[in-house]
């Protein structure tokens, strides 16, 4: 396992190991012990994934104190752009966001941790992101930062999204417990 230095300190890119023989490939999603030596949570709650074709955008997701979570994610089939966005509003780079290209192929994996909106945008038809996360899923803590309102550009014009992300609070509105 091998941690990738990413633009914020706290989200953490990791490089799955993978292990292949004439059976296919193994790959290692989460190791106790070397998680703990990170610093990362070692406390996962749930687990599930999401099923999305190209130009689905999911996000700007996260949940707000108490029920606030870290999240471990990674794509197992096709690809997606995963997208950070830094909601913690005395963080020098508030408002700012990151991407990187998760796939199936490239087996890397995010660590993110409170005080961050996540989301993506599906590159390939039927990619499968799974996640895990720290605390249960609590829809009355549930929030969604709408998708175009930071500086991002999704190169993606006529997106796939949900009524719920499409309708989502302006990160200008947005009032950050974190």
């Amino acid at each position: 396992m091998k941690i990738i230095k990413t633009l914020f300190d706290s989200v953490k890119c990791i490089e799955l190991p993978r292990f292949d023989d004439e059976r296919g490939s193994f790959i290692k999603l989460y190791h106790d012990r070397l998680f703990a030596e990170y610093g990362l949570s070692v406390c996962f709650k749930e687990s599930y994934f999401s099923i999305s074709d190209k130009n689905v955008i999911r996000g700007m997701h996260f949940q707000v104190p108490p029920a606030d979570h870290e999240k471990l994610v990674c794509v197992t089939f096709g690809a997606v752009k995963d997208v950070i966005l830094d909601i913690r509003k005395d963080s020098p780079t508030y408002g700012q966001a990151m991407d990187i290209v998760l796939s199936a192929e490239n087996h890397l994996a995010l660590y993110i941790p409170r005080g961050f909106a996540h989301g993506f945008m599906g590159l390939k038809d039927h990619t499968i992101m799974n996640y895990l996360v720290t605390a249960l899923h609590s829809p009355e803590h549930d929030q969604t930062i709408r998708w175009d309102s930071f500086s991002y550009d999704w190169q993606n014009e006529s997106p796939i999204m949900s009524k719920r992300d499409q309708d989502a609070q302006l990160l200008n509105d947005f009032k950050s417990p974190f």
